[in-house]
């Protein structure tokens, strides 16, 4: 789904040091002026009174956390325990709610440089600051983005051309491999390109095309950890997950899709302590008000997908099978990461609430959605508001804990220090 008439998002907030200049005295006239030190607190900003959820799993209540001049964190905890320097410009958030920043780890997002932008625009614009597209990205434009900071924007991560088997009449951007030297010459190819992981698809769709055979994508898997990356998989089936997990895949862009999963699996996952889960749940198939988007959305987008939103007992019986994958899973602490496929810039708020439906704590997908999927794209700088992090963070109008559709009631977005402009959407 693509959003449009949305203009590009500017840099709101911008500290500024002071030059404080002394006074001549008549004794002085004519002498040199001698500046004055700095205030401590010059060029930073405290963020005062808010509920702070870090990202981490914990919450300090009324809070107090600074950005510097360098656009990160310094001072972040409890408001009584938090002395600001003398000078420091104060935010007061009293009543309000603060959260990291959304990190979206399965996307998949446009090609042309305009779009594509525009694309890490509108994610901003619902406090996501970095995106993850997945296997169809090929052109010069998606690894020059891939190098930029684009003020206002989410940061984009990709995994170029994924690999799969012939899939005619299906999209011909994936290599299309069959033995497994085209597998590792592919992996080849987009390593010395430059993308963040390797994506593999191996599924029938339905029984539609032949899957990739286990050799080909132990192959492609092999490969990727010879050059040093990672590799994620699309699958489908759990015989399929399994025998991924046998062949040392990293993380799954799915959760298991035709069953529900046994002791087998979760023992397989836990034999690989650093694999991650990106359940990406389907359509839960419930009346759902969509009214929360008639900020963003004009009418002529937001009516066709309301009229859509409504109850479906096929689309709810193939998301219970997930939603209990995905509850097994997260009883057994296996690490999760939020991902939404597709190219919806409000998607991640709609996975959250998903992911909470399937007996998720709020507190948990809030974990999944800023420190672990900021972790998974390696952001180390990102995830949590804490001490030395990037200034990435959304304030809110309702607490989230309290219910997870309160991470749509957006007031303010900042990305990397600066605020986003929301208005000029």
């Amino acid at each position: 789904m693509r959003l449009s008439n949305l203009r590009g998002l500017v840099r709101g907030v911008a500290a500024a040091a002071l030059l404080v200049l002394a006074a001549c005295s008549g004794r002085n006239a004519g002498a040199p002026a001698a500046p004055s030190p700095s205030a401590p607190g010059a060029g930073v900003t405290a963020f005062t009174g808010a509920r702070l959820i870090v990202g981490d799993g914990t919450v300090i209540e009324n809070a107090t956390f600074t950005l510097g001049p360098d656009k990160h964190f310094g001072l972040v905890g409890s408001t009584a325990a938090v002395t600001l320097p003398a000078g420091a410009t104060n935010v007061d958030l009293t009543g309000l709610t603060v959260m990291p920043a959304i990190v979206d780890a399965h996307t998949h997002l446009s090609r042309e440089r305009d779009a594509l932008i525009a694309d890490l625009k509108h994610r901003a614009y619902f406090g996501v600051s970095a995106a993850l597209s997945l296997g169809q990205d090929n052109g010069t434009d998606v690894f020059a983005v891939r190098k930029e900071v684009i003020p206002g924007a989410a940061l984009y991560r990709l995994a170029g051309r994924g690999i799969t088997g012939p899939e005619p009449g299906r999209s011909d951007i994936p290599y299309w491999v069959t033995t497994e030297d085209e597998a590792r010459a592919a992996v080849r190819e987009q390593a010395a390109l430059g993308v963040d992981i390797i994506k593999i698809w191996v599924d029938d769709r339905l029984g539609k095309y032949k899957k990739l055979a286990p050799e080909i994508y132990g192959a492609a898997i092999d490969e990727a950890h010879k050059a040093g990356l990672r590799a994620i998989a699309h699958e489908y089936y759990l015989t399929d997950a399994k025998e991924l997990l046998r062949r040392g895949i990293d993380a799954f862009a799915h959760g298991v899709r035709d069953t529900d999963i046994d002791d087998e699996f979760v023992s397989l996952i836990k034999a690989h302590p650093g694999f991650v889960l990106i359940p990406n749940l389907p359509d839960r198939g419930v009346a759902t008000d969509l009214g929360w988007l008639a900020t963003a959305l004009p009418p002529t987008q937001l009516e066709p997908l309301q009229a859509a939103a409504v109850d479906n007992p096929d689309a709810q019986a193939f998301f219970a099978i997930q939603a209990r994958n995905l509850a097994r899973v997260s009883r057994e602490g296996i690490t999760i990461s939020l991902g939404t496929d597709g190219n919806t810039p409000w998607a991640p708020h709609l996975e959250m609430a998903d992911m909470v439906s399937t007996g998720m704590s709020p507190s948990d997908v809030l974990v999944a959605a800023t420190k672990n999927a900021a972790a998974f794209l390696r952001l180390d700088d990102a995830g949590t508001v804490a001490s030395g992090k990037i200034g990435s963070f959304v304030v809110l109008e309702a607490n989230p804990l309290d219910d997870i559709t309160n991470t749509r009631k957006i007031r303010d977005v900042y990305l990397r220090g600066d605020r986003v402009d929301r208005a000029s959407y």
